[in-house]
C-alpha cells in the first residue's frame, strides 16, 4: 500500500535533487576523463577513444536493458547504477596515485560507468509522469523541471568542474565524483521508498529467456509502429553522435589550443548550462501556450551548425560564449518537447521497455562520436574537423522542416492533455498499446 497522496510534491523534489546529483557526477567525469588523458598523453585520438569505451556500454544496457528494469525495480536499479558508477570513477585515481593505471585499465573501468549510467538514467526518467501525478503538476511543467534539474546539474559540474580541475587536478577531482554519485543514491533511495511504481514489477508469466524476448521486443515494435517516435529515434541518432565528437574533443582540443584551458573549458559549459536552465524552467512555465513543433523546429535549427562555425574562425574566449548562451537558451526547450510528447505517446506499462529502447537509438552512434572527432582532429586540423561536422549537424537539423511526421508534435494530445494530464487517456493510449503489443 502507498504512503504517498495525492498533491505530494516531496517525490517528486527528492528525485528532482537526486537526479541532478546524479548527473553533476556524470559531469564530472565527463570533464575531468578528458582531461586527465590530454594531460597524460596529449593525444586527442586517445581522448576519443576513451569517449568510445565509456558510451559503447551505454547503447548495449540500453538495448536490452528496458525488461530487466521493470523486473528488478526501478529503485533498485537506479542505487545500483549510481554505486557501480561511483565505484569505477573512485578506481581512476586510486590506480592512477598508485603507478599501476595503463590506458587499458581507464578504458574498462569507463566501459562500466557507461554499463549502468542508461539503466539508470531510465529508472529515474520513467518515474516522472506518475510524480507529476502524485504532486498534483502539469506533464509540461514536470518536464521542464527535470529537465531543468539536469540542466542546473551540468551548470553545477562545469563551473566547478573547470576551476577544481586547475586547483586540484583531475585525478583528485575524480574522488570528488565518487562521493557525489554516493550521495545521488541515497537521495533516491530515501526519495522513492514506498512508491509502488518504483518497485519490481510482478508478472503473471515467470522470468524466462522467452518472457524476455516477448517484453524486450514490446518496446521496440511500439516504437516502430510510431512515426513521430521513429523520427526523434532517427534523427537523435545522428545528433547524439556530433554532440558527443563535440563535448568529448573538439570543444576540450579548442579550450587547450586556442583558449584559456580548463577554466575557459568550464566556463563556456557554465554559460551553456545557465542558459539552457534558463531556457527548460521558461519552457516548463509557458511551454503549453504554443505549438511544439515551430518551436522544437527553430531551436533545433539554432543548436546545431552555429557553435562550430564560430569555434572554427575565432581563437577567442568571447564569441564563443556568446554564442553557447544563445544555443543553450534554445536548447533547453527541446528534452521537454521530447519527453513530454514521449510520455503522452506511450502507456505506463511499456514505459520503462519503449525508453530503454529509444535510448539505445540515441546513443547508437554516440560511442563513434568522440572517436570519429578524435582521429578527424588529428587528421586534418581542428578547424577543418569542427566545419566538417557542423555541416553534418545542419543536414540533421533540417529534418523536422523537411518530413511531416514533426508535425504531429502537437496532436499527441490535446491542451488541456498537456497541462491538466500526465498519462494518455481514453482509446487512443489503449490502440497504441495494443498495436504495440
Amino acid at each position: 500500500m502507498s504512503t504517498y497522496n495525492s498533491g505530494d510534491g516531496r517525490p517528486l523534489t527528492t528525485v528532482l535533487a537526486a537526479n541532478l546529483v546524479s548527473i553533476s557526477g556524470n559531469c564530472l567525469t565527463s570533464m575531468g576523463v578528458p582531461w586527465l588523458v590530454l594531460q597524460s598523453t596529449g593525444s586527442a585520438a586517445r581522448a576519443g577513444i576513451v569517449a568510445f569505451c565509456t558510451l559503447l556500454p551505454v547503447v548495449l544496457a540500453a538495448l536490452v536493458g528496458g525488461p530487466v528494469i521493470d523486473r528488478i525495480g526501478r529503485r533498485r536499479v537506479a542505487v545500483m547504477s549510481d554505486l557501480a558508477c561511483g565505484s569505477a570513477v573512485a578506481a581512476i585515481p586510486l590506480l592512477q596515485f598508485a603507478g599501476t593505471l595503463h590506458f587499458w585499465m581507464l578504458c574498462l573501468l569507463m566501459a562500466v560507468t557507461g554499463l549502468f549510467r542508461a539503466p539508470g538514467e531510465t529508472a529515474r526518467g520513467v518515474l516522472l509522469p506518475t510524480l507529476a501525478e502524485r504532486a498534483g503538476m502539469p506533464l509540461t511543467r514536470a518536464a521542464g523541471l527535470y529537465d531543468g534539474a539536469s540542466r542546473c546539474a551540468a551548470l553545477t559540474g562545469s563551473a566547478l568542474g573547470g576551476v577544481l580541475i586547475a586547483v586540484l587536478g583531475a585525478e583528485n577531482v575524480l574522488l570528488v565524483d565518487a562521493a557525489i554519485f554516493a550521495v545521488s543514491a541515497r537521495l533516491f533511495a530515501f526519495g522513492v521508498r514506498g512508491l509502488p511504481e518504483a518497485q519490481a514489477q510482478r508478472r503473471a508469466e515467470p522470468t524466462s529467456l522467452r518472457a524476455y524476448r516477448r517484453e524486450l521486443g514490446e518496446g521496440y515494435r511500439f516504437v516502430a509502429a510510431t512515426p513521430l517516435l521513429m523520427s526523434l529515434c532517427l534523427m537523435t541518432l545522428m545528433t547524439r553522435g556530433l554532440d558527443q565528437g563535440w563535448s568529448a574533443v573538439l570543444l576540450p582540443v579548442h579550450a587547450r589550443e586556442e583558449l584559456g584551458g580548463s577554466v575557459d573549458l568550464g566556463l563556456l559549459d557554465a554559460m551553456f548550462g545557465v542558459c539552457a536552465l534558463t531556457g527548460a524552467l521558461v519552457y516548463g512555465a509557458v511551454g503549453s501556450r504554443f505549438r511544439r513543433w515551430p518551436v522544437f523546429t527553430v531551436a533545433f535549427l539554432i543548436v546545431g551548425l552555429p557553435r562550430f562555425v564560430v569555434a572554427a574562425f575565432t581563437d577567442t574566449f568571447a564569441p564563443l560564449a556568446v554564442m553557447m548562451a544563445v544555443e543553450g537558451l534554445a536548447c533547453g526547450a527541446l528534452n521537454p518537447i521530447m519527453a513530454t510528447v514521449t510520455y503522452e505517446t506511450v502507456p505506463e506499462e511499456l514505459r520503462s521497455r519503449v525508453l530503454s529502447a529509444t535510448t539505445a537509438s540515441f546513443q547508437l552512434v554516440a560511442p563513434l562520436g568522440g572517436l570519429a572527432a578524435g582521429f578527424l582532429v588529428d587528421s586534418v586540423g581542428l578547424p577543418s574537423a569542427l566545419l566538417a561536422v557542423g555541416g553534418v549537424y545542419l543536414l540533421a537539423t533540417l529534418c523536422p522542416v523537411i518530413f511531416p511526421a514533426w508535425r504531429q508534435m502537437d496532436s499527441t494530445g490535446s491542451p488541456h492533455d498537456r497541462t491538466e494530464s500526465s498519462l494518455p487517456q481514453g482509446s487512443g493510449a489503449k490502440a497504441r498499446a495494443a498495436r504495440a503489443g
